[in-house]
């Protein structure tokens, strides 16, 4: 079973990365690349030189085996430890991916990348065989970005709304400000242009968002999230009628309800403070949320 709470398990055929904006800096997945515990895999010696990523990605084959060992039903990460659209990574590894999803309708394959640029052009590259055929791209594949501010919301969100999948979804984790994201909720977005223009001209959407994760972070060197910017995204979805998924609200809390010292200033006059991931918890205005597309 996996520890990330939105997914069932996880599976690394593409591992590696490199640091791309403000939500990479305290990056869990190169600190754990470069532990021993991960030595096991050579592959992770290639792409982590002391616990720091060196722009290298590697393909570890015998994890696209797993899913096929699976009978029961999971939601499947790909590329935890990764990007699997890393501009390294030749287009071979992700058609393996795809072929795998293919070969296990069963499981729903979800892949999420900091560079939506990378897969539109893939899937532009492809036209005959995904963009003019919604069956070529397994309805089992959902597509997501990572986000953690509203510059990168504006950045990424679009670019994958213009490609063909059956769920497209938001990971806005670490949450490091407030995102308005109502905009691509909306009806407005669906089967029209978008009339964002990029250097390839206007960008096309094909489809909404079915699904927003939310998170604060957590481990060493963590930032805090204020809940308002976590209650801002859920309100947005409630009212488009979004899945809302909060995954955990990070290592601060309130501190006006844990006398301590060591307060930090998130918005004028309202303080946080570092009680850690588990005391911290997941819960948002008294409930846990955990929903998910129909998808």
């Amino acid at each position: 079973m996996s520890k990330i709470e939105w997914c069932d398990r996880t599976i690394n055929p593409v591992v590696g990365c490199t640091r791309v904006s403000k939500g990479c800096e305290n990056c869990y997945a190169e600190k754990m690349a470069g532990r021993g515990i991960l030595q096991q895999f050579p592959q992770y010696q290639e792409v982590n030189d002391g616990g720091k990523w060196n722009h290298q990605t590697a393909f570890v084959a015998s994890e696209l085996e797993k899913p096929l060992r699976w009978r029961k039903p999971r939601r499947i990460f790909v590329c935890s430890m990764g990007d699997l659209f890393h501009e390294s990574v030749p287009d071979e590894w992700i058609h393996a991916v795809v072929d795998v999803a293919r070969r296990c309708p069963q499981h729903t394959f979800q892949l999420l990348t900091k560079r939506p640029e990378r897969f539109a052009a893939f899937f532009d590259a492809y036209p005959a065989a995904y963009v003019g055929n919604p069956l070529a791209l397994p309805s089992n594949i959902w597509l997501g970005v990572s986000v953690e501010d509203q510059a990168t919301a504006d950045e990424r969100i679009p670019l994958l709304l213009r490609v063909p999948a059956a769920v497209r979804f938001v990971s806005a984790e670490p949450l490091l400000g407030p995102i308005a994201i109502d905009r691509y909720l909306s009806d407005w977005w669906h089967n029209r242009n978008s009339g964002v223009v990029t250097d390839d001209g206007p960008v096309e959407s094909t489809g909404r968002l079915a699904w927003l994760i939310c998170g604060g972070e957590s481990g060493p060197g963590a930032r805090p999230m204020h809940p308002d910017w976590a209650r801002g995204l859920r309100d947005q979805c409630q009212e488009a009628g979004v899945a809302f998924f909060l995954k955990q609200n990070g290592e601060f809390a309130d501190s006006g309800t844990i006398p301590a010292s060591g307060v930090v200033e998130v918005a004028p006059g309202y303080e946080m403070i570092r009680v850690g991931k588990k005391q911290a918890g997941r819960e948002l205005d008294g409930r846990t949320w955990e929903e998910c597309p129909d998808g």
